[in-house]
């Protein structure tokens, strides 16, 4: 990556994650270089605070420091736990109970009951007389008298912000504008969200979700934002502030200020992403991301070098986000998830978590049950002498035995190791099963895939899971605790744009489409412009939403076009190649004599960021076995204990051989290699673990 000093003096490129339990920071100097880590305890009440507490940690001097790329979860938190703000709607007469409606799921799909509370209440959902019709006919004008009243009754009501929702906007956005206009002439600020503007797509509760979940962020993810960036000023930072998106790329703050809903999940994401880099680079395209914290697993599937995106997500059951993003499934199974036992005499994990305050019961802060953390370090498989973090100077090994003692041995007629590894065994279960979901139940073999585990806890368990699984190898890259931090560092900058056509394909005008595409092409570079910064190349990727006519599900058709030449080239015959290569991938087979329709254009822009050099993170040459040694712990294997080699995992040299039991320790992560398993350093610093043969 070309981070060189610039004449402003100008050195870092700085990649922040603000996770559940610590707040990830990677540092690369590529004048000097060299790349630097930091991991600090997150700050909930204000997370700014851990956000500078860790950049402070290792740049004395912000005027130093280039960019600085964020993946947040202020959006994700205030979804989940339904802290945004006060929000108001406007929408069309006969369509206020779109949001509580929904697709008439029920929270429990076998259950006979079942309650939902949209993210805005009925009072505070208000109508306005206006109609456009499916084929963007305007049928009835709306008034602008009624909108400004509907805004002055909401705003009454104490909304801080407002979502304008018209019953297909996407197919005629006139009125809808029109609605904004009026609506601005008396609200107070600029939180307003209009959906054709968020997504022009047809369905309309999705549209009526993102949209108004989109308004709710607002003013939150607004007010953090600004809370940042005036404290990075006034540190003395000069330089850009770029924010994650859910689909793997980056945006300006001004970008995620307008659509904050973009930013949800923005932390997995960036994670993702570096896995994918590093795989790549590592001869290894095809991977699971594990991505262990203090709070959660997240799992990812990136094949040949590309992770899946998934057009919408669910932020709890009924707030449905659709948007394009990385495709994740999130488990409650991270290092601070809490083990109990049920009242059917069953031993469970998660999802509760003790985060990052109190934590779990070893480190000493008021917490008294146990997690998975206290079993790793009953188990000898976390050094309780050198905590990661930097928080405490050592762990409390007798409190952890203590819970999990009184929590669960006792409970269960165990003795206290049986039960701490039954803790994990549980925990590795469900990560098991989680991986499952994306690789064997989506069509993948796992053989032909290695797990990438990251995150503070996920080396802790590669064994296992590649194992429990049947993965090839584990792939632990150089700082796996920080690794989503360096995925903000290589991120590139992307813009979506999605626009519904909803024509039969014989029917389609192809000129029509070519000219949408060319338009929709234009304003992603426009947004890239605007943000003002350097991209080493620019590509432009479109998709079509497709299915057979009779069908309700579409498949994602990648066309291989470009409007580098001021058209696409698109043509019929190309769009139906690739529909049927698409669907044969899906489904293995084609319906013959079906027609075809195409629901939605798709369009991502993304200006390439400068590279980054992954040698820049390989050990050193002088490395040497004997340097890293640290001696040995004892561990215990789940069967009996036994003496673990402990090494310096930054000190090992390219091409040092590891054979388990043995512990890998580094200030943001340890390494556990089991017994019967080999660790191989590659030459990127990778540790590459498998069965010894």
């Amino acid at each position: 990556m070309s981070a060189t000093t610039t004449d402003t003096g100008q050195r870092y490129v700085i990649g922040v994650d603000v996770g559940g339990t610590f707040t990830d920071v990677f540092v690369l100097d590529e004048a000097a270089g060299k790349a630097e880590i930091a991991k600090v305890p997150t700050t909930p009440a204000d997370q700014s605070e851990g956000f500078l507490e860790g950049i402070r940690a290792r740049v004395s001097d912000l005027g130093e420091v280039m960019t600085v790329v964020h993946g947040t979860t202020v959006a994700t938190n205030a979804l989940l736990e339904r802290k945004g703000a006060r929000t108001g709607v406007i929408t069309t007469s006969g369509f206020r109970d779109v949001l509580e409606m929904r697709r008439r799921d029920r929270p429990r799909t076998w259950g006979l009951w079942g309650t939902f509370d949209p993210i805005v209440p009925r009072d505070r959902r208000l109508e306005v007389a206006e109609r456009v019709l499916a084929d963007g006919t305007v049928r009835e004008a709306v008034d602008p008298d009624a909108v400004r009243a509907a805004a002055r009754e909401l705003l009454d009501m104490g909304c801080e912000a407002l979502s304008i929702v018209f019953i297909n906007a996407y197919a005629n956005a006139e009125n809808e504008q029109a609605a904004k206009q009026a609506a601005l002439e008396v609200w107070p600020n600029e939180h307003i969200t209009v959906s054709s503007e968020i997504l022009p797509e047809i369905r309309e509760f999705e549209r009526a979700s993102t949209a108004t979940l989109n308004a709710t962020l607002q003013p939150t993810v607004g007010r953090y934002l600004g809370a940042l960036e005036r404290a990075l000023r006034e540190d003395g930072f000069s330089g850009e502030v770029l924010i994650v998106q859910s689909n793997g790329g980056v945006m300006s703050v001004d970008t995620a200020r307008a659509r904050p809903v973009r930013t949800a999940l923005s932390g997995p994401a960036a994670g993702v992403i570096a896995a994918a880099y590093i795989g790549e680079a590592a001869g290894f395209p095809n991977l699971v991301t594990c991505d262990m914290g203090g709070t959660s697993f997240d799992v990812s599937l990136v094949a040949d070098g590309r992770a899946s995106l998934a057009p919408q997500t669910s932020i709890g059951f009924g707030m449905i986000v659709r948007s394009p993003m990385i495709e994740t499934i999130t488990i409650g199974a991270g290092g601070g998830s809490i083990a109990r036992v049920d009242a059917g005499g069953l031993l469970q994990v998660g999802p509760e978590s003790a985060g990052s305050d109190p934590g779990p019961v070893c480190y000493g802060l008021g917490n008294t049950r146990p997690t998975v953390t206290d079993a790793n370090v009953v188990l000898g498989r976390i050094n309780a002498e050198r905590p990661i973090g930097g928080r405490l100077d050592r762990l409390d090994v007798a409190g952890a035995e203590a819970a999990i003692r009184e929590t669960i041995a006792e409970p269960l007629g165990l003795d206290v190791i049986a039960a701490a590894d039954a803790i994990l065994r549980v925990a590795n279960a469900k990560m098991a099963s989680a991986i499952r979901l994306v690789s064997i139940e989506r069509g993948h073999d796992p053989k032909g895939f290695a797990a990438m585990p990251f995150g503070g806890g996920g080396a802790l368990h590669a064994g296992a899971l590649i194992r429990d699984v049947g993965l090839s190898r584990a792939v632990v890259p150089r700082f796996p605790g920080v690794t989503s931090a360096l995925g903000c560092v290589i991120a590139d900058m992307r813009h979506d744009h999605v626009h519904t056509i909803n024509r039969v394909l014989d029917d389609l005008d192809i000129e029509a489409l070519d000219a949408e595409m060319v338009e929709q092409a234009r304003e992603g570079h426009r947004v890239l412009d605007r943000a003002g910064v350097a991209f080493e190349s620019r590509t432009e990727e479109f998709e079509l939403d497709m299915l057979y006519l009779g069908q309700t599900h579409t498949v994602s058709v990648r066309l291989p076009v470009t409007t580098e030449g001021g058209a696409s080239g698109i043509s019929r015959e190309i769009i139906l190649t690739a529909f049927e290569d698409s669907y044969r991938a899906a489904y293995g087979r084609l319906l013959e004599g079906i027609a075809t329709r195409v629901m939605n254009l798709r369009t991502a822009v993304i200006g390439r960021r400068p590279r980054f050099d992954l040698a820049l993170l390989a050990p050193v040459g002088d490395a040497t076995m004997a340097a890293a040694a640290r001696g040995t712990r004892r561990v215990h294997t789940g069967v009996e204990w036994v003496a673990a080699a402990v090494h310096d995992r930054l000190a090992l040299p390219v091409g040092a051989l590891i054979p388990g039991p043995a512990i890998l320790e580094q200030p943001d992560a340890t390494i556990y290699i089991e017994p019967g398993l080999l660790g191989e350093v590659d030459g990127f610093g990778n540790v590459l673990i498998a069965e010894a043969s």
